[in-house]
C-alpha cells in the first residue's frame, strides 16, 4: 500500500512538473546544455539562455525572441502565465552552432508575478515602449558580453514583432529573420476581433534611423494566425520593409525546425563583414 501511495505521489510531481511551462522550457534548455541566467533589463527581469558556442571576439551574435506564448486561456480569460507551452524559438536555437542567446520576455519563464509584472504586459502592453527598452539593455548588453560587433535577431509570431521594433533601435544589427510575425498589430487586431493593444507599439509606424537591414519574413502557407497576406501587406504598405517568403504547408507552429539549418546556413553566407567596432 505504501509503494503504491509513492507511486501515486511520484507521478503526481511529474504530472505537475509537465504542465509548468516555464520548468519544461528549463529542462530542454538543461538537455541541450544551455547555460541559464537571471538577468536585468530596462525595469524588468529576462530569463536568458546561452548556447554551447564559443564567442569570439569581432563575430556576431544570435538573438532568438519567443512569440506570445498564451496571454489568454480563452477569449475571456487572462492567463496568469503566459509562457508558452512549447517554445519554438528555444527548439531553433538548438540547431544553431553559431554564438546565441534566448532572451525571455518580460513576465515570462516564471517572473509572472516579478516586480512591476502585471497582466497587461503579456495582453495590451506586450510591445510597449517599456518592454523594448528592457530588450534592449539586456540584447546591449550581451553583446558586449560576447565581444560581439554584430547582431542577428531572430523572432517568432509577437517575438517577430519585438525583432523588428529592436532592429530599428540596434545599429549593429546585420539581420532579422521572422517567422509568422505580427507587423501590423492594429491590422491583426482587427483580423482576430482582438481589442486594440493600446500601449503597444506598432512595427508599421517604424521610421528608420538609417537604411534598415536585410529582413527576411517567413509565414506558413497555412498560417491563420498571421496569414501570408498579412505580412505582405504591411511590408508593401509601411515601412517595415524586407522580403516575404511563403512556405507551402507550414502553419504558425509547424514546422519551423525542418527549414533552420537552411535559413541560418544561407544568412552566413551572405553575412556583411564585421566592423571594427563594438556592437551599439
Amino acid at each position: 500500500m505504501l509503494r503504491s501511495n509513492i507511486w501515486v505521489v511520484l507521478a503526481a510531481l511529474c504530472l505537475g512538473s509537465c504542465a509548468d511551462p516555464a520548468r519544461k522550457a528549463d529542462h530542454f534548455a538543461r538537455q541541450q546544455g544551455f547555460q541559464s541566467e537571471l538577468v536585468a533589463g530596462s525595469g524588468f527581469q529576462h530569463r536568458l539562455y546561452r548556447n554551447r558556442a564559443a564567442s569570439v571576439p569581432g563575430s556576431t551574435l544570435h538573438v532568438y525572441i519567443e512569440g506570445d506564448g498564451t496571454p489568454f486561456l480563452d477569449r475571456t480569460t487572462v492567463a496568469p502565465d503566459p509562457t508558452p507551452v512549447d517554445p519554438l524559438m528555444l527548439q531553433l536555437m538548438a540547431l544553431d552552432p553559431s554564438a546565441s542567446v534566448y532572451l525571455g520576455r518580460p513576465c515570462y519563464f516564471g517572473l509572472n508575478h516579478d516586480g512591476r509584472c502585471t497582466a497587461l504586459y503579456w495582453t495590451t502592453r506586450r510591445f510597449s515602449p517599456e518592454v523594448v527598452d528592457s530588450l534592449e539593455a539586456v540584447v546591449r548588453e550581451e553583446a558586449v558580453r560576447a565581444n560581439a560587433v554584430q547582431l542577428e535577431l531572430y523572432g517568432h509570431s509577437g517575438g517577430a514583432t519585438l525583432a523588428v521594433l529592436l532592429a530599428a533601435r540596434l545599429s549593429a544589427v546585420t539581420r532579422v529573420v521572422t517567422i509568422g510575425a505580427n507587423l501590423d498589430i492594429k491590422a491583426w487586431a482587427r483580423l482576430h476581433g482582438h481589442s486594440s493593444l493600446t500601449g503597444s507599439l506598432n512595427p508599421t509606424d517604424i521610421t528608420w534611423r538609417a537604411a534598415p537591414p536585410p529582413m527576411l519574413h517567413l509565414v506558413g502557407s497555412n498560417d491563420s494566425n498571421t496569414p501570408p497576406s498579412l505580412i505582405e501587406s504591411a511590408v508593401a504598405n509601411s515601412h517595415v520593409g524586407g522580403k516575404v517568403q511563403v512556405i507551402d504547408g507550414y502553419t504558425h507552429n509547424c514546422c519551423w525546425p525542418q527549414v533552420w539549418p537552411g535559413v541560418l546556413t544561407h544568412a552566413a553566407s551572405t553575412a556583411p563583414q564585421a566592423p571594427a567596432t563594438a556592437a551599439h
